[in-house]
């Protein structure tokens, strides 16, 4: 199927790419009587979001990464409604057979038994405490969890097992669990994370069109470091002459509302996002695209994009040197250059399992 030209308002694209697997292709065609010039003036009205509950038989997922600090993860939803562009994660649906596109941002996979299958694997007797992340891959905080409360489930069993754990978001809804993860922060237990990708609310509204505006992500990393909860920021990803000219004043904006660390990450375009960004980049960048382009080349070797350990997170070549001192720079003028916070292990206890829960409730 071919790119639309005109941006929808709240959607990251409203391309239904095909993904990688796909066995048949499509493309338009133009059958003599204009057809082509007519789908490209009709208005695209946005399309809603369908919800599709999953009983998963696994939550916990290992990381074999060395660029990535934590060993566990847990995702409690595949996709993600946030739909920025830019999202590293878009390729994962294209195992389900659903376009990374706008399937990615429309067909939201909720784990509904997330905990249970937690509660399982944390009470299992091989098991040992790990560094563990929530919302590595898609926000966890996104907004069906309002209703759905699967994170808070997730975390609530954390809690009981005194397991300590990680966040990141870009969502103020973490802020409805300031109650199970404060206590857990005062004990070297939990630490959140925010990413914070540009101060410019016209850019997060094509960017990151339903993810929490810039403005109300300060004041989240404001209502967790309130409430005890040491804070990270995450400036990321990067894009060249996109928020890249932005990076000191959001680190400003951070360390004012009390965010203690920062990092970034340079722009990452594997698979199918690479179609999809350049095209949103021609969508509404149409006079520097080819720049942008041009200097991300130039960070990951001259390809549009590089898998490589040790690279692909901060890129290569003198002009990703040039963006992590400046980060590097900025944090500690600013004081966020911090030691990543150091969690508690030694309190962890196996959870009960859910058949003896039942069982205890009798007596």
């Amino acid at each position: 199927m071919y790119a639309p030209r005109s941006p929808v308002k709240g959607r990251g694209t409203v391309w239904a790419i095909e993904h990688r697997f796909t066995s048949d292709a499509r493309e338009a065609f133009d059958d003599g009587w204009g057809a082509l010039e007519q789908a490209a003036q009709e208005e695209v009205v946005a399309p809603g979001t369908q919800l599709v509950e999953e009983n998963v038989k696994s939550i916990l997922a290992a990381n074999d990464s060395p660029d990535i600090s934590f060993d566990l993860s847990i995702n409690p939803y595949r996709g993600c409604e946030h739909g920025c562009i830019y999202c590293f994660a878009r390729p994962t649906h294209s195992y389900l057979n659903l376009s990374p596109g706008l399937d990615f941002e429309t067909r939201i996979i909720a784990k509904v038994n997330a905990a249970e299958r937690l509660r399982e694997a944390l009470a299992g007797r091989s098991y040992r405490p790990q560094a563990l992340n929530i919302g590595s891959a898609t926000d966890a905080y996104q907004p069906v969890e309002r209703r759905l409360r699967i994170t808070r489930s997730v975390i609530e069993v954390l809690v009981e097992a005194q397991h300590p754990f990680s966040v990141i978001t870009k969502s103020a809804g973490i802020e409805r669990d300031i109650d199970l993860i404060a206590p857990m922060a005062a004990q070297n237990m939990a630490a959140a994370y925010v990413s914070l990708t540009t101060l410019d609310p016209q850019l997060a509204r094509i960017l990151e069109p339903r993810a929490a505006a810039p403005h109300r992500r300060l004041q989240t990393i404001k209502a967790l470091t309130q409430a005890g909860i040491r804070v990270g920021v995450s400036v990321s990803p990067v894009i060249p002459f996109i928020n890249e000219p932005e990076i000191e004043q959001i680190l400003e904006a951070a360390a004012e509302a009390g965010a203690t660390r920062a990092f970034s990450i340079v722009l990452r375009l594997p698979w199918e996002v690479n179609p999809l960004f350049q095209q949103w980049l021609e969508q509404h960048f149409p006079d520097r695209a080819a720049r942008v382009m041009a200097r991300i080349r130039e960070m990951r070797g001259g390809r549009d994009n590089d898998a490589s350990f040790g690279s692909r997170m901060r890129g290569q070549g003198i002009w990703a040197e040039l963006l992590h001192q400046r980060v590097k720079k900025a944090a500690a003028r600013l004081g966020l250059d911090r030691e990543r916070i150091e969690l508690d292990f030694s309190r962890f206890k196996p959870p009960v399992k859910a058949g003896m829960q039942a069982q205890g409730s009798l007596f």
